[in-house]
């Protein structure tokens, strides 16, 4: 068997168009932020198996937006490509679509904000979080760190059903510790062609360590959107796009030729690549082999954010974070992504929750959405066998 160089990107759709959608502009919302994240990620890991929320990373970034000032909201503003009116407007639909509970896709989303109760936050700050995240602030003691992380983590894990477990180690917290806000996505979805366990057979699966494993690959032949597309350098790959029962889709992304690096395609995904995808992809019917697989990945994202231009929300004293509190010397030290995704015949089951540390700040995050276009998250199997999932 080939190399599987397999990139997925999970999606759920809001609106009428499923989920390809191309009416709203990428710049109000900065979704390729997140996706470029992710590109440098593969870049640095060549041979990892990597699970990202990409968007959420930048949802996170929009919540410091609201309590930045000066230099560090100019800088946050010109990378995010922030769009006041347009974002805000694009933040309540989703939301409000999130919750909705019309689709048949579960769909969570829940926020919090976790603060000492000698922490005065500002009402702007507050009334941005509570209007555009629903999120209100919650009374913490961070000197006692065991309790404080005990509250965060049971937070976490009741948002994401159970998927993250642990958002944040008591070791991260203590008296310095003046702020914590929380957002949660949890998404679990059932194909709308499912496929048949009894087809599942365990198959010879060549990781991009050059090494064989033996991993449980799902069949089933049907009808499906296939198209094939290029980077601008003239690399193929092939895009299918696999729908959930509702509004959500997962595309599957595989280089014609196999021993083609995704690295070579990544850095050419974006919303504008993703909005084309629609016009070259056609019903035709496929025969379709994937792993069932269960893949979790920890990266830490302070490096990956300053080539990007974001710098200031991690210098001690360039940060500036006077809209959220009057509390001074505030700022970003670690930022710590985790995500989780489990794929089987039945269907995925996917949930991710980004922490930023500080000495005095920290803020944890998980959402993704591009434009009305919802990205859950973006996983690249290429380097060793994925955990299976089941017997």
């Amino acid at each position: 068997m080939r190399n599987m160089n397999i990139l997925i990107a999970l999606c759920v759709a809001v609106g009428s168009f499923p989920c390809l959608l191309g009416k709203s502009k990428t710049s109000d919302v900065g979704s390729d932020l997140g996706m470029k994240i992710f590109d440098q990620v593969t870049k640095a890991q060549p041979t990892e198996n990597i699970v990202m929320s990409p968007h959420g990373m930048v949802s996170l970034l929009w919540i410091l937006q609201f309590g930045a000032d000066g230099a560090t909201r100019k800088q946050l503003n010109e990378v995010l490509k922030y769009s006041q009116h347009g974002t805000y407007k694009r933040l309540k639909k989703v939301h409000k679509s999130l919750t909705a509970g019309k689709s048949e896709d579960v769909v969570a989303f829940a926020n919090g904000i976790f603060v000492p109760s000698d922490l005065v936050l500002k009402k702007s700050f507050i009334e941005q979080c509570s209007k555009i995240y629903q999120a209100e602030p919650t009374n913490v003691n961070f000197a006692e760190s065991e309790a404080a992380a005990s509250i965060i983590n049971k937070w976490g894990d009741s948002h994401t059903k159970g998927m993250i477990t642990e958002i944040i180690s008591p070791s991260t917290l203590d008296e310095a510790t003046k702020l914590v806000v929380a957002n949660a996505i949890y998404f679990k979805g059932a194909w709308k062609s499912k496929f048949d366990v009894t087809k599942t057979n365990v198959q010879d699966f060549t990781g991009a360590d050059g090494n064989v494993y033996q991993v449980p690959m799902m069949f089933q032949s049907s009808k499906f959107m296939l198209g094939m597309a290029s980077t601008p350098q003239n690399v193929e790959y092939n895009v299918l796009q696999l729908p959930y029962i509702g509004e959500a889709c997962m595309f599957f992304i595989l280089p014609v030729d196999s021993s083609t690096a995704l690295t070579e395609i990544t850095p050419h995904i974006n919303v504008n690549s993703i909005n084309a995808w629609k016009k070259i992809m056609k019903i035709m019917k496929v025969d379709v082999t994937i792993p069932r697989f269960a893949a979790e990945s920890e990266t830490k994202l302070e490096e990956l954010l300053a080539p990007l231009g974001i710098t200031n929300i991690f210098d001690q004293d360039k940060a500036n974070f006077k809209k959220l509190s009057k509390v001074r010397g505030l700022y970003v030290s670690q930022i710590l992504h985790k995500a989780k995704i489990e794929v089987n015949e039945g269907g995925t089951e996917a949930s991710a929750m980004t922490a930023l540390d500080n000495i005095q700040y920290f803020v944890a995050g998980c959402e993704s959405f591009i434009r009305e276009l919802i990205v859950f998250g973006l996983l690249r199997i290429s380097a060793h066998a994925p955990e299976p999932v089941g017997p």
